[in-house]
């Protein structure tokens, strides 16, 4: 059975979707795994190539959820990104990271925003 954080996450992730479904991103995987890390969206979205992390926090007590985005998580990040890219062959392309932040309001998980080259590597 799923933790709590898991299905807040999972959660996170299936509303981060919708979001950037509406904002015209095309998703091409999702929650992509490798030796060096994880993805949680590889997406096209106006021909470019878009690795999205999304960060969700209850309280932005100890800052927004991009800023938890540390040094060592954007260097994972990059690495399982630049896997992906060998794994697909996909050279020549333009590439950027995007984070999503996902909040609680009235109890419920919401976007509060998309930040678009949010971190460059």
């Amino acid at each position: 059975m799923p933790s709590a954080r898991s299905r807040i996450g999972r959660s996170a992730e299936v509303a981060a979707a919708a979001e950037l479904g509406r904002l015209g991103y095309r998703i091409i995987a999702s929650n992509y795994r490798c030796r060096s890390g994880e993805i949680d969206f590889v997406a096209e979205e106006s021909g470019s190539l878009v690795f999205v992390e999304v960060r969700c926090k209850r309280t932005h007590t100890f800052g927004s959820p991009a800023e938890s985005i540390t040094a060592t998580k954007r260097a994972r990040i990059a690495a399982a990104a630049q896997s992906y890219l060998d794994e697909k062959n996909l050279t020549d392309v333009n590439c950027r990271f995007d984070v999503v932040e996902v909040g609680v309001c009235e109890g419920r998980l919401r976007v509060s925003q998309v930040i678009r080259d949010a971190f460059c590597v």
